[in-house]
Parts: C-alpha cells; structure tokens; sequence
C-alpha cells in the first residue's frame, strides 16, 4: 500500500487542506464571536450551508456514480478555494449575510468531494488494505485538525483575520494542484455488463434497496447516529466550555486532547479488528461515547472537561475506520458515489438537528445539563440497537437451525 503514490497523493492533500480547512473554521468561531452574541443564532447560521449540502446530496451521488472521481474531486476541490473569497468581503464589511454564503458555498463543493474521495479509496487500494487506509486517512485528517487549530490560534495573535483566511484559500489551492497527480481507473475494478450500465443510468433512490438488502450496512447507518449527537454541537461546547472556564487556552487542549486520542482509537482498532467482529467494536465504543458525553456533567472543571473528549476522541477513533470499512466493502462499487452521497446527506440532516438543538438547549439549560441529557440518550440509543442486533441474529439463526 505504500509504495503506491495514490494513497501518499490523498494522504497529503488531506493534510494540507484539513490544515485549511481547520484555519477557516478558527476564523468562523473568532469572526462568529465578534458578530453573533446568541448561540442558537450561531447553530442557525452554521446551518445553513448544512442545508445547502443536504439538497444537493442526490445529485451529488448520481454525478459521483457517472463521473470520473478525479474530475468530480477537481471541480469540486476549485470550488472550495473559490469559497474564501465570501469571506473575504465578510471581514472587509463585516456583514454576516456574506459569511453565510461562504459557508453555502464550501458545503455545495464538499457535497460532492467528499462521495467522490470515499468512492476512489477503494479503487486505489486493495480491499485488505482498506481498514489501514481509512484509519491512516482519518489519523491524517486528525493530526491536521490539532495542527491547525493550534496554528489558527497562534496566527490570530500574530496577524489579521484576513491573512488567516488567506492561508486557508492557499491550502485548498495545493490540494487542487495534488488532485491532478491522482491516477484512478473509474471501470478497472467496477463490474461489467448490466450492473455497470445501471451504475451510468441508475437513479439515486436505486441505493436504498441495496441499503436495506444488506443489514449490516442498514445498522452500521443507524449505529453513527450516536458519535454525530456529540460531534454535530461539537464546535459550540468547545466555545462554551470556553466561556463557562473563563479561558481561551482550553480550547486549545480540548481539540488536542481529542485529536490525539482519535489517532491511538484508529491505531488501536486496527490491532484488534482481527480478533473482533466490526459489531463488538461499534456497540462497545458507542457505550462509551455515550459515557463521555454524560462526563460533560463537569465541564466547569478543565481537566474533566478535557478527559471527556479524550475519551470521545479515543471512542471515535475506533468507530469511525470500523464503520467505513463496513460500507466501503459491503457495498458494490457501482453504487459508491450515490451511497455516500447519501451518507453525506444523512450526516448533514442529523448534524443540522442537533447543532441547532445544541445551540438551542445551551441557551436555555447550559452544557452541562445537556452533556448528561445527550449522554443518557446516547447509551438509551446504543442500548436500543443492540437489541435489534441480537434481535435480528436470533431470527436469522432459528431457521437455520430448523432446516
């Protein structure tokens, strides 16, 4: 897998442009808390561009299906760079209106990059080799998240808010330049005949019968319902754990301190996949985010509040690789792009519910009371699941039995 320059090509596009990325989204916070004084409307505007992504998600995926990846992942990857410029004229009007659209903007463009990269993964590695890949990728996308939050809070002392913005558009340019050096036979491991000419012809919709045709696929789905409870608010409960401590330094060792536990969960599934069934992984560590969540309960405190995303970042770490490997060798190729597109689409639906149930329920009953309350519902979900799961095995092995 190493020797193969495609996976070097993603791996350092991805940590160029989360470096980007993670500089931008300082910038949104630091640019929010000048302009925007409430919470809610905080959630409200940061959904907005959700919204933009969710409805374009299904023609997103029918592109993604139809389409070279490299070019979809281009087109797209410009567009993003182009979204800066939005911010730009934000900061020189201070204008909230203009920061919305920068936000529609980049959501539109990672509608369709995002299907388009998880589509290609699997064309460029082996399949034994996808759960490495999704966790190297993901480490990857994490240590750019620490290193550009860490270096997001370091310009904003040392220059203007402009310049900030300015490294992120360079950082989306370096991935655009990167992208053209990707190599990605679209049909080398697609199948041919009547599947392939449904892949070019297909509607979305065609992946919900393969969604609910493999069971696996259709729990792992409900299953990422629990980490995105807690990842949906999760910018938000960094400013307010900010607030609430009084200290601008503990968002710092927050985004650290889960970052680097996401690289030891992703590190440290990939030792045990082998001797655990995917199942066993997920259940368990989404048991323990819902125990990270309900820790929030001490939030005021700083070493508490930073031990509670330790150990949702360790939880995730684990989850995540496990769960994209799942739908990345269960699902037929044919169907990546609309697959993921819907994912996406998914992700941003729940992600828009519970950012602005965040924003709303910091307002009216503070982290901390939410913290025990999206705890409890994370482990009454998973606990819920679990018993569908074993629900579900005991009908499938009954008749088995009988026969």
């Amino acid at each position: 897998m190493w020797k193969n320059k495609n996976v070097w090509i993603i791996l350092i596009g991805e940590l160029v442009a989360g470096l980007g990325l993670w500089l931008g989204i300082i910038g949104n916070l630091e640019f929010m808390q000048e302009k925007v004084p409430s919470d809610f409307l905080k959630s409200v505007i940061l959904a907005a561009g959700l919204l933009a992504g969710l409805l374009i998600g299904p023609l997103a995926g029918r592109i993604t299906d139809q389409f070279n990846k490299k070019t979809v992942m281009l087109v797209s990857g410009f567009t993003r760079a182009l979204s800066v410029l939005f911010m730009f004229v934000a900061i020189e009007t201070g204008n909230v209106l203009w920061m919305v659209a920068f936000l529609i903007v980049i959501q539109l463009s990672a509608a369709f990059y995002f299907p388009a990269l998880q589509a290609a993964i699997p064309l460029v590695v082996k399949d034994k080799d996808l759960l490495q890949m999704n966790g190297v990728h993901m480490n990857v996308a994490t240590l750019s998240r620490i290193l550009g939050t860490a270096l997001g809070g370091i310009f904003l002392v040392m220059m203007s808010l402009w310049m900030l913005y300015f490294l992120s558009l360079l950082a989306y340019l370096v991935l655009f330049a990167m992208t053209w050096f990707l190599q990605i036979d679209n049909e080398e491991r697609v199948p041919t005949g009547s599947s392939n000419e449904m892949k070019k012809s297909g509607s979305f919709k065609e992946v919900f019968p393969i969604i609910k045709g493999l069971p696996i696929v259709f729990m792992t789905l409900l299953m990422t319902l629990v980490p995105l409870l807690f990842i949906g608010g999760f910018n938000l409960m960094v400013i307010n754990i900010s607030e609430l401590q009084d200290s601008s330094a503990i968002k710092g060792w927050i985004y650290t301190a889960e970052g680097i536990a996401f690289m030891l969960g992703a590190f440290f599934v990939k030792q045990i996949s082998g001797k655990q069934s995917p199942y066993v992984i997920l259940f368990f560590f989404s048991f323990v985010i819902g125990v990270a969540q309900t820790l929030l309960l001490f939030a005021n405190n700083p070493i508490m509040s930073v031990i509670s995303f330790a150990i949702f970042g360790f939880a995730v770490g684990c989850f995540f690789p496990t769960a994209a490997t799942i739908f990345q060798t269960r699902i037929p190729k044919e169907f990546h792009g609309r697959f993921f597109s819907f994912r996406n689409m998914l992700d941003r639906f729940i992600f828009q519910i519970v950012l602005l149930l965040t924003g709303l329920l910091l307002d009216l009953i503070g982290l901390q009371k939410m913290g025990l309350l999206f705890g409890i519902l994370s482990l009454s979900m998973t606990g819920l699941f679990l018993v569908r799961y074993k629900h579900q095995n005991k009908n499938s092995v009954v008749p088995s039995k009988a026969s």
